[in-house]
C-alpha cells in the first residue's frame, strides 16, 4: 500500500510530538514505532528524512561512550524543542 505525502507527514508529526512528550527520554526506534503503531523500517525511514531537514537527532552511543551496534536514540532538535515548548506554554497561559 502506498501512502500519500499528506499522510506521512501527519505520521511524522506524530513522531515529533511523541518525542516532545517523553523528553528528556531518548527512546529508540523500536519504542517510537510501538507507540504509534507502525512498521519499525517505515518509522526508520521517517526518522532519517526527518534527521535530514534538521528536526531530529539521532545518538549512536550509550552513556559511557560506546557505539550501539544496530540501534539508534532519537531527540529533538533544540530548534523544534523550542517551537513545541513555546506553543505549549502559550497554551497553559
Amino acid at each position: 500500500m502506498k501512502l500519500s505525502q499528506e499522510k506521512k507527514d501527519r505520521i511524522a508529526e506524530q513522531i515529533l510530538s511523541y518525542l516532545y512528550q517523553t523528553f528528556p527520554k531518548n527512546p529508540f526506534t523500536a519504542e517510537i514505532a510501538k507507540e504509534i503503531a507502525r512498521d519499525e523500517e517505515f518509522v526508520k525511514k521517517l526518522l532519517f528524512n526527518l534527521k535530514g531537514k534538521n528536526l531530529v537527532i539521532p545518538i549512536k552511543k550509550n552513556n559511557k561512550g560506546d557505539l550501539f551496534s544496530r540501534r539508534i536514540r532519537w531527540k529533538l532538535s533544540n530548534k523544534v524543542y523550542e517551537v513545541f515548548h513555546s506553543k505549549n506554554y502559550k497554551r497553559l497561559s
